[in-house]
This record gives C-alpha cells, sequence and structure tokens, in this order.
C-alpha cells in the first residue's frame, strides 16, 4: 500500500513494522508469545511504557495512545511523527566515528532544536554499546562507544514507514498513571511492559530515565492493573520471573518464557526467564431490555405533562432495573415522581428526592404517604371561601395566566390548605392544584402569558374548580401501601446520605448547547404555589414574573460532568441506573468514561420521542427523535 502526503515531496510505502531503536527490554524477540494474546476486537492500543515499541509497531494499530516518562524518547517519536524528513536529513550529517560519538554524547539535548535532539537519540542508541539507553542521576546519556563497523543508525525506509504509523497514535509525555487515568476506557487493549524487577544485584536496567521505578511503584501498578480490569480493559503485562511478581500476577495465571538478554556484560548469562500476565476482561452482564410486566398500580399515577417525565419509559426503565437484587429504590432528581411510584408498584421501597418543592409534594402525597386521603368533608372546607385569603395570586398574576375567577379560587385554596394539620392531606391538596393549573394551561408550562396554544381541549376550558376536584379524586385513587417505609426528600441530590444496598435512579436535568434544561422557568408559577412564594424573588421586571432559578451543576457541560463524577463516586457501593439523552452532554463516550471510574458499566439504547423540545411542525429542525441511554453502573 502506497500513501501520499501532500505535504512531504515523498511517497510513504507500508512495510512489516520495525522498531526506531535498539531498547533494553525491548519485546521483539517475544512477539510470538504476545501477539496471540491480543484480543480480535478492542478500542484503542495503549502502551504506557513505550520504550522501543515493538510489540506497536508489530500490530500497527488504528488508534492508539503511546507514553513514556523519557522526554528523549518522546521528543524522537513526536519528531518522526511531525517531520521524519527533518530526522532525516539530520542523521545524514553524521559518522560512525569514536571522537564523533562522544563529542555528540556531550551535547546538551535541551540546547538543540526538537529535530536535532530526534536525531541525536537515534544516533547515539545506534552506535553506543548494545544500544544501552542508560542516564546517571543528573539525567545525562554515559553509555560507552560501541565499536560497530556499520551500524545502521540511518533506515531511511523504516523511518518513513514509522512516521506513517506514528501519526495515527497520541504520543503522551507523562506518567503512566495520569495517561491511564485520561485515555483508558472500556474495551481499550492496554499493553505494560514496566521497568522489570531485578532478579539478581547486577540485573538492573531501571535507568531509562534518572527516576527508578521500585518495588513500591510495581505495587502501585498492580493496584492499577485492578483499576483496568475492572474498567474492562484487555491487559497484557510482562515483568521478569520474580517472586514479587508472583505475589501481585499470580491469581491471574502467568506464563514464563525463557528469553536471550541482548544487554550483558557477561555473553554466557545472557539467559533469563520473562514473566507474561494475561488479564482478560470481566465477562459482561449483557443486560437487555428484559420483558419484565409493571403492576396493574402503576397505571393509577395521575399523569401530568412535565418536561422530562419517563412515564413512556418505564417498561423500559424496569426491564433493566428488574434483573437486579434490590429492596430499596432511591430516584435521586423524582421530578413527576412516576419513577418512583413505579419502583413503589413493584413492591420496592423508595426515597424520593428533588429540589424542586412541587416534585416533593408528588411523592409526599402518593409515595410516602400509604393511606391517608382526602375525604369529602376536606374537600368541602377547602372550597369554602372563609376569609382568609391574602389575594396574592390575584393581585400579581392578574391576566397573565387564568381568569380573575380562577386566581380568586387558587388563592382560597392556598389559605385552606394552610389550614390542614395533617402533612399528607395537606400534599394532596397541593399536588391536586398544581396538577388542576397545568392541566388549564396551555402544553403545560408558564414561559409565556394568555392562552397562546389553545387548541380547543377540554382541559383548557374547564373551570380550575372542576379540574381541582377531578385532580383530588384521582390523586386518592393513586395512593396505596406497599407495606415499606418509603420516603420524600425535597433538597439537593448532590447532599443526599448514602443508602445501603439500594439501586439508585438517576435522571438530572439534562444539558444541552441547543436549549435549556431550566424547570424553574416552564415553571415557576407552580412551583411558587408548592413554596407559597417563600425564599424566592419574583423577578417583577419580566412579563411572567417569574422568579431566579435555582442554580443546578447541570446547566453547563463541564458543571454536568463533574456532578456526574461526584455521584457516581458518591453511590459507587450502589447499583446505578442512569436514563439521559443522545442529544445530550456528557456525550454517551464520555458517561461511560466517567461512570468506568468507579463501576463496571453497560449500555441499553431505547427509541424515544420527547414531548418538548422543537415542535414536530418545524420541519427540518425536530430534534425530539433521540435515543434514550440507560447507563447501568454494577
Amino acid at each position: 500500500m502506497v500513501l501520499k502526503n501532500a505535504n512531504l515531496k515523498y511517497e510513504i510505502v507500508e512495510l512489516p513494522g520495525r522498531p526506531i531503536l535498539k531498547w533494553a527490554g525491548g519485546k521483539s524477540q517475544l512477539l510470538n508469545e504476545l501477539l496471540p494474546k491480543m484480543p480480535k476486537k478492542y478500542g484503542k492500543f495503549i502502551e504506557p511504557f513505550f520504550g522501543g515499541g515493538a510489540l506497536f509497531f508489530s500490530v500497527r494499530p488504528k488508534q492508539a495512545v503511546i507514553s513514556d516518562s523519557n522526554p528523549e524518547l518522546i521528543n524522537l517519536y513526536r519528531m518522526v511523527a511531525s517531520d521524519v524528513e527533518g530526522v532525516i536529513k539530520a542523521l545524514s550529517t553524521y559518522q560512525n566515528t569514536e571522537e564523533a560519538f562522544y563529542s555528540v554524547r556531550a551535547q546538551d539535548p535541551a540546547q538543540l532544536s526538537s529535530i536535532q535532539a530526534a536525531a541525536r537519540t537515534i544516533y547515539l542508541n545506534k552506535t553506543c554499546f548494545n544500544g544501552l539507553y542508560r542516564v546517571n542521576r543528573k539525567g545525562q546519556f554515559n553509555t560507552p562507544f560501541g565499536r560497530y563497523k556499520n551500524p545502521r543508525f540511518l533506515d531511511v525506509e523504516n523511518l518513513r514507514a514509522a512516521s506513517a504509523l506514528l501519526r495515527n497514535a497520541t504520543i503522551v509525555l507523562g506518567d503512566y498513571k495520569a495517561v491511564l487515568k485520561d485515555h483508558a476506557q472500556p474495551g481499550d487493549f492496554i499493553f505494560l511492559d514496566p521497568p522489570y524487577l531485578p532478579v539478581s544485584v547486577y540485573a538492573d536496567f531501571k535507568r531509562y530515565t534518572k527516576e527508578q521505578f521500585l518495588e513500591e511503584d510495581h505495587l502501585e501498578l498492580a493496584t492499577e492493573v485492578q483499576r483496568l480490569h475492572e474498567l474492562g480493559c484487555h491487559i497484557v503485562l510482562t515483568n521478569s520471573n520474580h517472586p514479587l511478581v508472583t505475589e501481585l500476577y499470580g491469581k491471574y495465571g502467568m506464563e514464563v518464557i525463557s528469553t536471550k538478554r541482548h544487554i550483558s556484560c557477561n555473553g554466557g548469562k545472557r539467559v533469563g526467564e520473562d514473566v507474561i500476565v494475561e488479564i482478560k476482561p470481566p465477562a459482561k452482564l449483557n443486560l437487555r431490555l428484559v420483558p419484565e410486566p409493571l403492576a396493574a398500580q402503576v397505571a393509577m399515577y395521575p399523569p401530568t405533562r412535565f418536561m422530562g417525565s419517563k412515564s413512556k419509559l418505564l417498561k423500559d426503565i424496569w426491564g433493566v432495573a428488574s434483573q437486579f437484587r434490590f429492596e430499596t429504590a432511591v430516584d435521586l432528581f423524582s421530578g413527576s415522581g412516576i419513577v418512583g411510584y413505579m419502583f413503589k408498584s413493584q413492591q420496592k421501597q423508595v426515597i424520593s428526592n428533588d429540589h424542586m418543592a412541587m416534585s416533593a409534594c408528588f411523592s409526599k402525597a402518593m409515595i410516602e404517604n400509604n393511606s391517608v386521603t382526602l375525604s369529602n368533608a376536606d374537600v368541602i372546607k377547602l372550597l369554602e371561601e372563609k376569609g382568609r385569603s391574602d389575594h396574592f395570586v390575584e393581585t400579581k398574576f392578574k391576566d397573565l395566566y387564568f381568569s380573575d375567577e380562577d386566581n380568586s379560587f387558587i388563592d382560597t385554596i392556598r389559605a385552606n390548605i394552610k389550614a390542614l394539620r395533617n402533612p399528607y392531606k395537606k400534599a394532596i391538596a397541593m399536588a391536586a392544584l398544581i396538577r388542576a393549573c397545568t392541566k388549564k394551561r396551555p402544553r403545560g408550562i408558564f414561559t409565556y402569558v394568555g392562552m397562546r396554544y389553545d387548541d380547543g381541549r377540554r382541559d383548557i376550558h374547564l373551570g380550575l374548580r372542576e379540574q381541582f376536584m377531578e385532580a383530588v379524586e384521582a390523586i386518592n385513587a393513586a395512593i396505596f401501601s406497599n407495606g415499606k417505609e418509603n420516603k420524600s426528600r425535597q433538597g439537593d441530590a448532590l447532599e443526599l446520605p448514602l443508602v445501603e444496598k439500594a439501586l439508585v435512579y438517576i435522571d438530572p436535568p439534562y444539558y444541552t448547547p441547543l436549549g435549556d434544561n431550566e424547570y424553574v422557568r416552564r415553571y415557576h408559577f407552580i412551583e411558587g404555589l408548592a413554596r407559597d412564594w417563600q425564599g424566592v424573588e419574583i423577578q417583577e421586571h419580566t412579563q411572567t414574573k417569574k422568579f431566579k432559578s435555582y442554580p443546578t451543576p447541570f446547566s453547563t457541560r463541564k458543571g454536568a460532568a463533574e456532578a456526574f463524577d461526584y455521584l457516581f463516586k458518591k453511590f459507587k457501593h450502589n447499583i446505578l441506573l442512569v436514563s439521559y439523552s443522545s442529544n445530550s452532554l456528557p456525550s454517551q463516550d464520555e458517561m461511560v468514561s466517567i461512570m468506568s471510574k468507579y463501576k463496571k458499566v453497560e449500555v441499553v439504547p431505547v427509541d424515544y420521542k420527547y414531548s418538548f423540545g422543537n415542535q414536530g411542525n418545524k420541519v427540518g429542525n425536530n430534534n425530539n427523535d433521540v435515543k434514550e441511554f440507560l447507563f447501568i453502573g454494577y
């Protein structure tokens, strides 16, 4: 295969891969053992102790991250990738003489251009004794001259082939832990070839850089290997046949290989034993949408038009959740309350949470409440005008959303709710009032005034009094006991106390640059009802008389990513089930990457159509059809 480079005046002929350098601990002689351990399919090829890169040049991966802590080495690969002709030109000026060698060795690479430094690295490697890259504690190259008759330090053909391959790789200078943290994801293949543990006093070849790789470093590496395994990566690791290696990796299974040591002062002792450890990713659960039936009770929940409601996804959510054993479900962002109610109907203890008072009101009335209903006598008292009204809605929201008659009715109910003593009766009454208000509003939102979207529906033209009474009836019918002590909480999801042995369902506001996720902007009026406008600041200059939205980290891409990271870490000992849309950020891959730091992850996509967003009549600009991703961390 011939590759033409528009920026260069030559053609690159791809050849079987060969390392650019001779490297202490290089894996060329182990390729026959290593290659069969490569998975047939993988995401990225990641090699954080790159050295000579024999496996990389042999495999020729299409997507790779290669790294090393040796700055001269990384500079070499970057320059070969970006300007191989410059490296070739610089190499062509070198001579294979002892005088020239020591002159070049004495150079300070920091004082050279990147191209010159790269050429120097290749030249010294090919002409020094045994190709041993060794530095003193000051970081100065100190290997003597090799006295080879014809060292091939200018291999033009191989350099160009290597350049074509390296251009497809991300080349990183850095500590292996940072590289793996930033780049490793489930499904990646990771080759770990750290400086070997010495099997004798004289077998110390750790000095590839001025820093050493000690026993405690190998212990840290083993911890990282365990993390990568749990993350779902396929790992192959090499080391010496040392007792500590057996102690650290014996549980995975090891293969001992006899090898030649090319770097030794005694040719008769150039025999050693390498260990190869293959660690395959743990088997996946292969979660799927199981057609598990929902309890008939679920259908009793009063339908509520609410942005982000998962009423159409209940079967899918339960289909995934039912594959796990748990007795408690935490609904972290309860919203309309329908998911929490579904879990209650499936005989799970439910802890329902939301920062919005209206959402907490729904869950108080129908999830925490197991038996209390509003009697006919209660309803009659709520409807009576007893002169308690403060006329707040009548005056503040006159001619905005409802008629004077309806506004007066709202003020009457508000006043009479305060007279109720039972907290569940208060919650039922307020939930009914909120439902009545949303059903009477076109589209159920308060981002505009008047009746702009009047489509003639019965709900819009029915008086609030009638809407309220129907809502009370519907909520009363939805109240039941599942024999569990369920809880409703109003508060910040990030501050919810830990709950042991629970499934945590996370359905936060979705962030997208093309829209907004401000629930308060849409529902400020009914949220004000639930709060009785206490502790809120009405923005008098606005036409809708909205109040300032609650601060939320999910209003920005960075904030959402950080909030997810916090929640996943906090609930890392729980089963996690997250709903998030394909048109929202963080992206699917980013979500998997964040969750994978703490849990094994699977993703179940579900075709979905939003009720909110761009309307279907906007031809060519309809973002309603999406995939709803269910991220499962276990």
